[in-house]
């Protein structure tokens, strides 16, 4: 047989090989597989009864409140403090000036204070999946108003033609660029929503705030997704043990007449009384032929650890330590709370850095300062470097604060660090606290005190 033969025969066509994955196969161990679609269109699908669901185990479950709460006090704290990356270091305390005295008057409501709106926006995020904020600009600065989620209009999906379309209300060019958001005109505390024609507000005068899960969702999801039918039953399984309980608490007993020598009927005790009650100390003679039981309602023995380990899930399924869940400090000690919180602030600092300041602080930030720029109130050469700050969280309280405070020592003592950065990590802005030093000493040497070095005499 020649080569070109050996080559190009047909030959019987191989065994089947079995798939690597076994994820990918079917069978018995993938029954109760759902495959999901493309992550654009379920998050659109889903995104609206999710959140229903979630503000209400949000408003009734202490448990979830807990973590929120927990998630929001880890990545915003005090505030996240604004610091101006400004070349020129005189020009960098006149820009923090100007923002910060914007940023206590920047809520619409006039209800809080920027650090006050921030914590707002990290609390819809993980309870909605996403924040809105619409940027109003007038004679007196920046203003920002946070609107519920449900008014940009989630019904509105078409194509404008162009390559343009509107998905879930959220308009984008042929580019894929998000160009406007579709706002209903109604007001946030009406019961029933009149319809209206919805506002186009522009995508430059309106800050959408979500953590994507993945390429092309256009509107977020809530973070208790995948908790709530967990959190759902675990309520249930609450209720039953409760229930248990009272039903063990009601201790009983019953007498019963082995040789039915009464017929059925009551047997009267001693007394001439048809019920036997217990008494402390009392002994009672019942009649020949008769006994006694006592109810034992069975509970659950392993229901409080199977209570624990949902428990456990739920504080997974947040990304949250189950101590931060359930406030249960029994089992824990230096090792194991410094070992759970480490990987926690690890996801709340790479939620600050990769979500909250690019879709909200900074662009907030560069909106104030480039109004105060255009109203004559801020005086810069060149407006482009003015609009860069860097963002410092607060530091995180620490289970033992003189080791956190001489860890922070040491590194200002090996240059790993600057004061400035310092400083602003307690939520505090340096020029400020400069100058209120300053004063602090100008007085105390006015009227002769010397804190500084208590084993001095106080000067005369």
């Amino acid at each position: 047989m020649s080569l070109i033969d050996r080559i190009f025969r047909r030959q019987a066509a191989p065994a089947p090989i079995r798939r690597s994955f076994d994820a990918e196969t079917g069978g018995r161990r993938a029954h109760g597989f759902r495959a999901s679609g493309p992550v654009g269109a379920e998050t659109i699908a889903a995104a609206a009864p999710i959140r229903a669901r979630a503000r209400h185990a949000y408003a009734n479950n202490g448990y979830l409140r807990n973590a929120v709460g927990a998630w929001v006090a880890e990545t915003v704290g005090a505030g996240i403090e604004a610091n101006s990356s400004h070349p020129d270091t005189d020009l960098r305390p006149v820009i923090d000036s100007h923002f910060n005295a914007r940023a206590a008057e920047i809520d619409a409501e006039g209800r809080t204070d920027f650090r006050g709106m921030t914590a707002a926006v990290v609390e819809a995020v993980i309870v909605d999946g996403e924040a809105f904020a619409m940027i109003e600009e007038g004679p007196e600065g920046v203003r920002l108003r946070l609107i519920p989620a449900e008014m940009v209009d989630e019904s509105i999906t078409r194509d404008l033609g162009n390559g343009g379309y509107i998905a879930a209300g959220v308009e984008f060019d042929q580019l894929g660029r998000r160009v406007a958001y579709h706002v209903q005109p109604h007001r946030p505390t009406e019961l029933f929503p009149t319809a209206g024609q919805p506002v186009r507000v522009p995508a430059e005068d309106m800050l959408h705030i979500f953590k994507p899960l993945g390429a092309g969702q256009v509107r977020g999801v809530s973070w208790l997704a995948p908790i709530l039918l967990t959190v759902n039953e675990f309520d249930q399984l609450q209720d039953a043990l409760l229930v248990g309980a009272k039903i063990a608490a009601m201790h009983a007993g019953f007498v019963t007449d082995q040789n039915n020598l009464n017929g059925g009927g009551a047997f009267p005790d001693a007394d001439g009384l048809a019920d036997l009650s217990l008494e402390p100390g009392v002994v009672r003679v019942l009649p020949a032929g008769t006994d006694i039981k006592f109810n034992s309602p069975t509970e659950a023995k392993d229901s409080i650890a199977f209570a624990k380990l949902t428990l456990g899930q739920i504080a997974a399924g947040l990304g949250v330590p189950q101590h931060l869940l359930d406030g249960d400090l029994s089992g824990a000690n230096y090792s194991s709370l410094r070992a759970g919180l480490l990987p926690f602030r690890a996801k709340v600092e790479q939620f600050q850095y990769h979500a909250l300041v690019p879709q909200f602080l900074a662009p907030a930030f560069r909106r104030v300062i480039a109004h105060e720029y255009i109203s004559g109130r801020l005086d810069v050469a060149d407006l482009e470097p003015a609009l860069k700050a860097e963002w410092l969280a607060p530091r995180p309280m620490q289970v033992d604060p003189a080791k956190d405070v001489a860890a922070l020592k040491e590194m200002l003592g090996a240059g790993l660090t600057s004061r400035r950065q310092a400083v602003a990590s307690l939520g505090w802005n340096i020029a400020d606290l400069d100058a209120e030093i300053a004063a602090d000493r100008e007085r105390e040497a006015a009227l002769g005190l010397n804190f500084s070095n208590p084993e001095k005499e106080f000067v005369e």
